[in-house]
């Protein structure tokens, strides 16, 4: 994977920055790194230790995950999207693998570097921290909803396999 030199790209008023200033974007802009995967490059591999931000910011990405060995397709992520967020906070192995399904470009940003931003301008990192709390919040809730309705199908899923005939 190449990275960029400069230079840099702007990171778009999208996703978890919608609401950060032009300002405060460019400023952490400085922090992370620009890659450009090409297609079918792993980004990111499942199992392994992961402790980064990544934002798409051209081209897009398939999050698959191997389950009793065959991939499974996540989602299927474009411009303005990102993943890793929980990384910044709470470093862990990698639960899917992230693979690019074009050239791109996409912006990196370590623990350590976010660490350091956080550190330079705090008052950038509370809007940054805000659009990441925001972001994390609405992926909450639509996983509780997916799994509400998920249960709902196997009670009555159960009910009419159970039911006496």
């Amino acid at each position: 994977m190449n990275q960029v030199s400069s230079p840099a790209p702007e990171l778009p008023a999208a996703g978890f920055l919608a609401e950060v200033s032009p300002e405060h974007r460019a400023f952490l802009a400085c922090f992370g790194k620009y890659l450009r995967p090409n297609t079918g490059e792993v980004i990111i591999t499942e199992g392994d230790c992961q402790e980064s931000l990544y934002v798409i910011l051209a081209g897009s990405l398939h999050i698959v995950s191997t389950a009793d060995d065959r991939q499974v397709l996540l989602a299927s992520l474009g411009e303005g999207d990102s993943i890793g967020e929980i990384n910044l906070f709470d470093p862990a192995t990698a639960s899917a693998t992230a693979v690019s399904r074009s050239n791109g470009l996409v912006w990196a940003l370590s623990r350590a570097e976010f660490d350091a931003f956080q550190e330079a301008d705090p008052a950038a990192a509370v809007a940054v921290l805000r659009g990441l709390l925001r972001q994390m919040s609405k992926r909450i809730r639509r996983m509780n909803e997916k799994l509400t309705t998920a249960e709902e199908r196997a009670s009555l899923h159960n009910f009419w396999s159970t039911a006496p005939q």
